[in-house]
């Protein structure tokens, strides 16, 4: 039998007389790989030839016969590269992977920053929270209802135990948002975004006091410059308003126990990020229209729709559409991005958002900031990071 392996340059050829194949082999066989150390003895020696890195058969070829002695001829080449074909594909797997979430979090926070500037601007010219509230998550139940009915969206398998463990989430998720829609009605969206930033401290202390949970040092230590933060912009905001700055606490505290609340109950199902969105904001929107109803009325809605129309002109229903619309895709990306990554990066994520809204409201309607106020809600920023850094 004679081999013939090419590797690299170099050609090792060796001869072998001890005929071990009795069947002609057709031409060509499929390609395989190998990489043991190989044995090739003859009657009166033996060759041993290693290789440290995989040789792939390219063609065995049967070559005639010899004095009635099968030759068989194999031709193969070294591997380029070492790395399994399999994990070459994992690399490219992660690598899309990356990629997507990239996507998702730019999408994120674009979609935000536009909801909260459309949404300021419905409230400076139409103030009434609760209504705007409302219809953000009618818009949202809207698309998805459509989207299921048209197939484009797949649609939940729910039953009654699933919406029984998902109303508490939908209860503090609805006061959460009318909570934060209040608190930007009163005050700057940056000053309301700063508050929020506070979050971390909330879900710390709630979860230490009324779930018995304990942390390490650093998650303690963590909290002393998102809470020093937060109230240095406070005590500095120019436009202060006791009603909004507890507004974005009441909603802070709110979305901390929606956190906990669907930690616990949505353990083990099945449905999406997007669906679970969904679900929430149909929910949400039954909870929440008779309470906006009882507050403002539709008489005070009515009068108000007016006074908009004639101040801002017919553009104002698109501002409505539009918060409404990105309000439900921001969140709706959110939940989605959740379903990707950890929830370390998802809240590290959050942080991001916050400072591209603080900032890109400070610039389209020209807040004024005093330096203690920047100061203190880049402290407050930087103490969510470190939070994030030691919940790790």
């Amino acid at each position: 039998m004679s081999f013939s392996i090419k590797q690299s340059a170099l050609t090792t050829c060796t001869d072998v007389s001890n005929s071990v194949v009795h069947k002609r082999w057709p031409s060509p066989i499929c390609r395989h790989s190998f990489s043991p150390s190989l044995n090739l003895q003859n009657n009166s020696k033996r060759t041993n030839l290693s290789v440290s890195r995989p040789l792939h058969i390219w063609s065995i070829e049967s070559a005639g016969k010899e004095n009635k002695k099968p030759v068989i001829q194999c031709k193969a080449y070294e591997a380029d590269k070492s790395q399994p074909v399999e994990a070459a594909g994992q690399v490219k797997s992660e690598a899309a992977n990356r990629v997507k979430i990239g996507i998702y979090f730019a999408t994120w926070w674009a979609l935000n920053v536009v909801f909260n500037i459309y949404n300021k601007k419905v409230l400076n010219a139409y103030p009434y929270p609760w209504l705007t509230s409302t219809l953000s998550l009618a818009c949202g139940s809207l698309m998805m209802l459509i989207s299921w009915a048209t197939r484009i969206a797949e649609t939940p398998k729910t039953d009654f135990e699933f919406w029984k463990t998902l109303f508490p989430v939908a209860v503090a998720h609805t006061i959460g948002h009318v909570a934060a829609t209040v608190s930007m009605s009163k005050v700057a969206v940056s000053f309301t975004h700063i508050i929020k930033s506070g979050e971390p401290a909330f879900s710390v202390l709630v979860s230490r006091f009324l779930l018995g949970e304990t942390f390490p040092v650093s998650v303690y230590l963590s909290l002393i410059p998102i809470i020093g933060g937060c109230a240095l912009s406070a005590l500095t905001e120019l436009n202060f308003n006791m009603t909004g700055f507890m507004g974005a606490m009441i909603s802070n505290l709110a979305f901390v126990l929606r956190n906990i609340f669907s930690k616990k109950g949505m353990k083990g199902k099945s449905v999406s990020g997007m669906n679970y969105y969904a679900c929430l904001s149909l929910l949400s929107l039954v909870i929440l229209t008779p309470f906006a109803i009882a507050v403002e009325g539709p008489q005070m809605w009515a009068a108000g729709w007016e006074t908009a129309l004639s101040q801002i002109g017919p553009q104002f229903i698109w501002w409505v559409a539009a918060q409404s619309i990105f309000y439900h895709l921001y969140n709706q990306v959110s939940y989605m991005s959740l379903d990707e990554i950890s929830p370390l990066t998802f809240s590290i994520g959050n942080t991001m958002k916050r400072i591209s809204v603080i900032v890109s409201s400070i610039i389209i309607f020209h807040t004024p900031v005093q330096p203690v106020n920047a100061l203190g809600a880049a402290i407050a920023i930087l103490g969510t990071f470190l939070y994030s850094q030691a919940k790790a």
